[in-house]
């Protein structure tokens, strides 16, 4: 799988914005090259990483980047994204700008849940992104792994690529603080700055098509080599909880550093646990272990069994004597993660915090 991953690097390094340098084998020279049309100006991540997934296919692997917005130029083009105000893929043109356009992931893949307007990013990834996964991992395009993939590479990359194009809020209200490193936001700032006597885009448009791909191929590599293989992990940790303990929302790992989080909210439902699973348990590198809270959603800091109030903040023989249990190291102060020096320790911390929860529902009952 290393060898795999590593050639798909290589390939991958060899996209770039020229009618040339792609991997694979040239077309004939009787063969005309292909060329991908969008806007010149100004570039935003969305038409970037476009562009570059289209050059992962073979078809457009040679394509020169045409950066225009003349009509005729762009009609030349054998695929136009983000400019031209048209969306027809059979005529391969993608741009989402037009009054009339109102599609997201949801309306053209109907078996998907994902409902944010998409951008020429995820239009060019809704028609194409399966295709791209399977060329690169070399598996079918309707295997369990590509569709895996295909989604997470959506919901944890190319969706909030499309948000920010189209000026989506992450949630209703004022946030509380301002989120400025984002793939967009490093994107933007490879535009010439505003006062920059030399206002040419072109080479900040071929940074910004290395970067966008840079990170596109991480996170594929360990999607596929590190979040996908934790889920067996994660799985048989759920069929095997009752031998942790008798509750059945304790999980055991045995390993620390497993993305677990994900893979607990969609196995929860797909194995339709009655009761929503607590708490985790599991091995640091240092040998210690570790009782976390599950999280109430992906992508929150709110837990759903924190540890209890009073031990928040308290470190070592204090945090021992407090609880009375042995080995304690820590308790974080917002209360979802504390350690111990024992298996045993971590687990009885669990039991207290579930002990302490059953007293309070009893007393408010």
């Amino acid at each position: 799988m290393r060898s795999a991953m590593r050639a798909v690097r290589l390939m991958a390094a060899a996209v770039g914005t020229g009618s040339g340098a792609g991997a694979g084998p040239k077309r004939p020279r009787s063969e005309p090259a292909l060329s991908i049309g969008t806007h010149d100006g100004t570039f935003h991540c969305d038409e970037v990483l476009a562009c570059y997934l289209l050059r992962l296919l073979p078809r457009y692997r040679d394509a020169e980047v045409v950066r225009t917005r003349d009509p005729q130029r762009l009609a030349q083009c054998d695929v136009v994204v983000d400019v031209g105000g048209e969306y027809d893929p059979e005529r391969h043109r993608y741009d989402h700008h037009q009054r009339s356009f109102t599609q997201s992931m949801q309306s053209l893949r109907p078996d998907k849940p994902w409902t944010t307007k998409l951008s020429s990013a995820g239009l060019v990834y809704c028609h194409f992104g399966s295709q791209i996964l399977a060329g690169l991992l070399g598996q079918p395009e309707d295997g369990p792994v590509v569709t895996a993939l295909y989604d997470k590479l959506y919901e944890n990359f190319v969706e909030e690529i499309d948000a920010i194009d189209n000026g989506i809020a992450q949630a209703e209200g004022e946030p509380r603080y301002a989120l400025t490193t984002t793939l967009s936001a490093r994107v933007g700032h490879l535009n010439p700055r505003w006062n920059d006597p030399d206002q040419d885009t072109e080479a900040g448009f071929r940074r910004a098509m290395e970067l966008v791909g840079g990170e596109f191929m991480d996170r594929l590599d360990y999607y596929h080599r590190a979040w996908l293989p934790a889920r067996a992990l994660v799985e048989e940790a759920i069929r095997r909880r009752f031998e942790v303990d008798a509750s059945g929302v304790v999980l055991e790992l045995p390993q620390g550093g497993c993305p677990w989080k994900e893979h607990v909210f969609s196995l929860e439902q797909e194995l339709a646990l009655p009761n929503p699973l607590q708490l985790v348990l599991f091995p640091d590198r240092s040998g210690q272990w570790r009782v976390q809270s599950v999280p109430m959603r992906p992508h929150t800091f709110q837990s759903r069994l924190p540890l209890p109030e009073p031990w928040r903040g308290i470190r070592d023989e204090a945090l021992s004597q407090l609880t009375g249990i042995p080995g304690c190291v820590f308790v974080h102060a917002s209360g979802f993660i504390g350690g111990n020096r024992t298996r045993e320790g971590a687990l009885e911390m669990a039991r207290r915090t579930l002990a302490q929860q059953h007293e309070a529902g009893a007393q408010s009952g």
